[in-house]
């Protein structure tokens, strides 16, 4: 799983890059000043939780422990990048603004993989 984990958040962090050239190029004179944040919100959490991530799928090839909980952190950030900045991008690229109702669904994502890291913290030998 450490694998599958390292190359998603390689993938993540790739593109949260080439999100943010993007952004500051690209959408700069399109997107208001306020969408224009709206996006660059999703590329932060998307970054931050690709280096998330990759920390995950380093403590699973490094510890020696049941992978449950180190998995689930992993599956709840991807899950949330998914949900919270997809969902940031879409409203800001479209302008829905319903899928502004989404993003928090994709917030407890991330709340949840933390959580579960804590568990993980303390189920350490």
């Amino acid at each position: 799983m450490e694998r599958i984990f390292i190359a998603i958040a390689a993938i993540f962090g790739g593109l949260a890059v080439a999100g943010g050239a993007f952004a500051s190029h690209a959408l700069k004179d399109k997107l208001s000043t306020s969408a224009l944040a709206i996006f660059e919100t999703g590329i932060k959490y998307q970054m931050y939780h690709a280096l998330a991530l990759l920390l995950v799928a380093i403590l699973l090839s490094r510890m020696d422990m049941s992978p449950g909980f180190l998995t689930a952190t992993g599956v709840a950030f991807i899950v949330g990048i998914f949900i919270f900045s997809g969902s940031l991008y879409t409203l800001s690229l479209t302008g829905i603004k319903w899928l502004g109702a989404i993003t928090p669904l994709g917030g407890v994502a991330f709340l949840v993989g933390w959580g579960c890291l804590v568990v993980a913290a303390l189920k350490m030998k």
